[in-house]
């Protein structure tokens, strides 16, 4: 039986983990300037969405979604 990193759960702490499969979502669709325009309530949707993830909307917090925010930056940045 082999392990993958991919099946470990993710959570709101996971910034990185959490940008770069928004980054895998949505590639180069957003820009940096439309990342830092994405609702936060958009952004929530899409990151519960996000496979293994476990954390749940109670558990979120306006400095999660930023710390998402500026990694997905770093992400898109790194893909160009």
């Amino acid at each position: 039986m082999g392990f993958d990193i991919e099946d470990l759960p993710i959570n709101w702490p996971d910034h990185e983990d959490i940008a770069m499969k928004l980054y895998d979502r949505f590639g180069d669709d957003f820009t940096e300037s439309k990342i830092y325009r994405i609702r936060f309530t958009e952004l929530i949707e899409w990151i519960l969405e996000v496979e293994n993830f476990e954390g749940t909307r109670e558990q979120c917090s306006e400095g999660h979604l930023e710390q998402i925010q500026a990694k997905w930056v770093y992400e898109w940045r790194d893909n160009q």
